[in-house]
């Protein structure tokens, strides 16, 4: 092939990164202190305990979120990860994707309303979240690793960074789904937009930011075996271990746990965005109701009063 015609994208990417570890390399390492702390300090919160204690914490989310069965299925998944010996490896991997999980949506979720209230951002936005979603998740791991090492940080960093889209779009589309005319009535009784924000538009968006909760999850959970390849340990350094090994019965084993793990984090998120019986009414139902009642009002004020007119018009007998 003819070098004339070969635009050096990669090469100017790749000094692009260096420039950036010269430039930058104090906040990377600031960065790095504080994920790798949290992470020591949460995996030690998940491992330290005796396993049935972690199992009763998640068992009881789980009733919370869904129900007796889904605890019951939660504690009996999370007890085969025991008994296949892999419950170090899962808290492992569970503290990862917590914390991954959690960064990503502290920025997604702002960047959706951001979005949502500004077409420039949001036309800025979508080909930047078309980028991170397509692009494969291995390549986001080459400048983690340069920027961060080897270990939990940068399989954080490539988490954070592959699982942020859906929970983007999703908070974007649950705003401007939002009925107008809740927001309207809204401005004509005077609420802030902050307060429109608040008490309307994020409690009716609440499902589908919820959705886009959920899939950041998953994201974050399928990444556990690409960040294994990192130093990253956990279910993905055994998956990777097992693949090295030619190990199939240890395959299976963390690839069983990975899959327990996800099952109980999607049910656990699904049934927190489900609604619930008992919910108190919402601030698009009440800004509803009150705009029937100021119109009731305004109609009862423009009309007369035949009682009265009728009295008005009765002669007064003499």
């Amino acid at each position: 092939m003819n070098d004339t015609f070969r635009l050096p994208l990669g090469d100017v990417v790749e000094g692009a990164v260096r420039w950036l570890i010269d430039a930058l390399g104090g906040f990377f390492d600031v960065v790095a202190v504080v994920f790798g702390g949290l992470y020591d300090w949460l995996d030690a919160s998940l491992s330290t305990p005796p396993f049935w204690a972690v199992i009763l914490v998640i068992a009881a989310f789980a009733y919370w979120s869904k129900g007796l069965m889904l605890a019951i299925g939660s504690a009996l998944g999370l007890l085969v990860i025991v008994a296949v010996g892999q419950w170090s490896n899962a808290m492992d991997s569970l503290a990862l994707v917590i914390l991954a999980a959690a960064v990503a949506i502290v920025i997604a979720v702002p960047l959706g309303i951001w979005a949502a209230s500004s077409d420039r951002v949001s036309a800025v936005l979508r080909p930047v979240l078309d980028f991170l979603q397509t692009m494969p998740a291995f390549v986001y791991l080459i400048p983690a690793m340069l920027i961060f090492g080897v270990g939990p940080v940068p399989g954080m960093v490539a988490t954070i960074v592959f699982a942020l889209a859906p929970g983007v779009r999703l908070t974007e589309l649950g705003i401007r789904g939002v009925d107008a005319e809740i927001v309207e009535a809204g401005h004509a009784f005077g609420a802030s937009p902050g307060r429109i924000l608040r008490q309307i538009q994020l409690p009716l968006a609440m499902p589908s930011i919820m959705a886009g909760v959920n899939q950041v999850i998953m994201l974050s959970l399928s990444m556990v075996v690409i960040a294994g390849m990192v130093g990253a340990g956990g279910l993905g350094g055994a998956v990777v271990q097992s693949l090295s090994r030619i190990d199939i019965a240890l395959g299976v084993e963390a690839g069983l746990s990975v899959v327990i793990l996800a099952m109980i984090l999607d049910r656990v998120t699904s049934g927190f965005s489900a609604p619930r019986e008992r919910r108190p009414r919402t601030s698009g139902d009440a800004a509803t109701a009150a705009v029937t009642t100021a119109d009731e009002r305004r109609v009862a004020a423009s009309t007369p009063d035949t009682a009265t007119t009728a009295d008005d018009r009765t002669p007064v007998a003499v």
